[in-house]
């Protein structure tokens, strides 16, 4: 695996190191090890996945707050989505700051999102399958989101947004918290 530290420190994008023959090719997505070698949670408790009908689709800004943040792993399997991170850790350089990459089931890119950081997505293709992986089991009492159009982080969609659901559109921007 190739990992490439972007600007928000301790967020990666994760290239696999494909090994190709006349079959097509092997690659290892995730290894524990290399994750812990590069400072990155390497614990796995769980897995889901997003399939999203319709291109424009909004999903976030989501985290987990204290006592369970979670890291995240996310990989587009089917489509193309636009995978936004917001680094809202108050002691950090890059507080407020925000990442998009584009990941699809072409580039087989995956994005590290470390604990303290909302994320979210947007379709850019209908029929968007995203995985998760967390590092952390899901608390419903300690989920949380922030406004995707929060003026405070200035994200640029890739799209107009075509759905968000309810809750999503309802988070509070930073100055109303």
């Amino acid at each position: 695996m190739l990992f490439t530290e972007t600007k928000l420190k301790g967020a990666f994008i994760i290239d696999i190191a494909p090994r190709q023959d006349e079959r097509g090719f092997f690659a290892r997505s995730w290894c524990a090890d290399e994750f812990e070698k590069h400072g990155l949670n390497p614990r796995l408790a769980q897995c889901n996945i997003s399939f999203n009908k319709k291109r424009g689709t909004l999903r976030g800004m989501h985290y987990q707050a204290e006592p369970f943040p979670e890291a995240k792993l996310v990989r587009c399997t089917l489509g193309a989505m636009y995978d936004v991170m917001i680094d809202l850790r108050q002691n950090s350089p890059t507080f407020k700051q925000w990442l998009a990459v584009e990941l699809t089931a072409q580039n087989r890119r995956a994005l590290y999102i470390p604990e303290g950081f909302a994320h979210g997505f947007q379709t850019l293709a209908d029929n968007t399958e995203v995985f998760y992986q967390m590092s952390e089991f899901y608390h419903p009492e300690c989920a949380r989101g922030v406004r995707w159009d929060d003026p405070a982080f200035g994200v640029e969609w890739a799209l107009p947004i075509t759905t968000a659901s309810p809750q999503d559109s309802a988070y509070l921007r930073m100055d109303k918290a």
